[in-house]
């Protein structure tokens, strides 16, 4: 090997680097993620310290103005509220999600929307030209400040920037982006960090958004190192399965909104379209006077959304029963579980238990333990919960409930879709029983209490 270059170890997950091989990284612990680069050796003269006269200078804070503080709005009211507001002159924005999600689909969108009145540059790394155009024609996106560069070379990407002057840039994806002074491949730990620190250099000089597409590993998180989430500004995450319609954008990073905020869409043919109701959406189809199945009020940011919450108890064919949840946690799950069984009376210790969240919807919150003890315990018994009641509320290891935050907010999303009761821990209902006169509040203080209160009137 020439002196020149070396041999380096790089961690795939958090990027740790390594003159030799282990089989587990010394800083995240994760196993076989340990990946050979060769790198050209560093020169050893001294940098020389440029002379240029718009070299960055340091500037008192209270001579910074923010009243000139503009956003680009979208077009989508849904990834506007997760944005906060909208797109920030010089942010970058990190999309991910599972293939076929959306995540080109929306980019693809918003350029429909902006282009109208700003340009915009659409680099794609993974198709051409052509086959860009072919998928704007499907989704009706036709505008003249649209510019399409089909490039995986990032100098030659920045230079583009530079001559163009854009107002806005799409890169899709950052994964096929390369930088040919690194003799890394594509993909690479090294290249993701590095071209993405070169993405981000010249937004911030320029004072153009960014927003690139980031493909996730089979775990779930964003491939390549944990350093490309702390060079961006905004982290999105797509969820929702592939076989179904509607789609969660949820920002797990923001440095210029909320984190709590989500967005929600329904994918069809003409791409994806804003679902500004996801209460009523979310509740369609909901079957009638069947057991297993309570509706509950969950809080995402500072909107309150109505879910389903359906759980099943069948009897086991094996020694050990089977537990299976979606949307919801499973160890939450296990836990509501043993206190269903030990301060309750309700045995599951023989039967498979299944919990849904209907409509891909994931609900991390302990206010909806009620609504999904509720759904066993009506599939256990065979009884159905009230068609026009909803539950929410926490609960503890000795079988009580637990005041929750926005009762108010809840209880009001409620009433405005229609429900008569809302069974809630009596902590809650005591200082709220006055303040509403078209639906029932029920306070609990227990499990039983609930499902006593929740079932049908015969």
């Amino acid at each position: 090997m020439s002196e020149k270059v070396r041999s380096v170890y790089v961690c795939s997950e958090c990027g740790f680097e390594s003159p030799k091989w282990f089989g587990k990284c010394p800083r995240c612990g994760q196993w076989n993620t340990m990946n050979e680069e060769i790198r050209e050796k560093l020169s050893k003269e001294p940098r020389k310290i440029s002379s240029r006269s718009d070299r960055a200078s340091p500037v008192p804070i209270t001579e910074i103005s923010t009243s000139e503080e503009e956003r680009y709005h979208t077009g989508f009211s849904e990834l506007d509220r997760v944005l906060g507001g909208g797109i920030v002159k010089g942010s970058v924005i990190l999309i991910s999600g599972e293939p076929g999600i959306g995540k080109s689909t929306i980019l693809l969108q918003v350029c429909g929307s902006l282009g109208q009145a700003l340009k915009i540059l659409y680099v794609s790394g993974e198709e051409s030209a052509r086959q860009i155009k072919l998928r704007a024609a499907r989704l009706n996106v036709e505008s003249p400040n649209i510019y399409i560069l089909a490039e995986t070379d990032i100098l030659e990407i920045i230079e583009q920037i530079r001559r163009e002057q854009p107002a806005l840039v799409m890169i899709d994806s950052i994964q096929t982006m390369n930088n040919p002074e690194l003799n890394s491949s594509p993909g690479s730990v090294s290249q993701v960090r590095e071209c993405t620190s070169a993405i981000m250099h010249v937004a911030k000089s320029m004072e153009i958004p960014v927003l690139i597409v980031g493909h996730v590993n089979k775990d779930g998180a964003i491939a390549g190192p944990k350093v490309l989430e702390h060079i961006v500004d905004t982290v999105l995450y797509f969820e929702g399965d592939r076989q179904m319609s509607y789609r969660i954008l949820r920002a797990a990073k923001n440095r210029y909104g909320s984190t709590n905020e989500i967005g929600v869409f329904d994918m069809g043919e003409k791409g994806l379209c804003q679902v500004e109701n996801p209460s009523l959406a979310l509740l369609s189809g909901r079957p009638k006077h069947v057991s297993g199945t309570c509706v509950t009020c969950a809080i995402e940011g500072s909107r309150p959304i109505l879910a389903e919450i359906q759980g099943l108890a069948t009897s086991s064919g094996f020694g050990t029963p089977r537990r299976m949840s979606t949307g919801f946690d499973y160890n939450r799950m296990s836990l509501l579980l043993a206190v269903l069984e030990k301060r309750a009376g309700y045995y599951f210790s023989n039967l498979d238990a299944y919990v849904n969240v209907v409509g891909g919807l994931r609900i991390d919150e302990p206010a909806s333990d009620l609504a999904v003890a509720l759904s066993l315990v009506s599939s256990l018994k065979d009884i159905p919960v009230r068609d026009d009641a909803i539950a929410f509320g926490e609960i503890g290891l000795t079988g009580e409930l637990r005041s929750v935050a926005n009762a108010e907010a809840r209880i009001r999303e409620a009433d405005r879709l229609g429900f008569h009761t809302c069974i809630l821990p009596k902590q809650c209902a005591d200082g709220l029983g006055h303040r509403f006169q078209s639906i029932s509040l029920i306070g609990v203080k227990n499990v039983k209490e609930a499902f006593e209160a929740a079932k049908e009137p015969k």
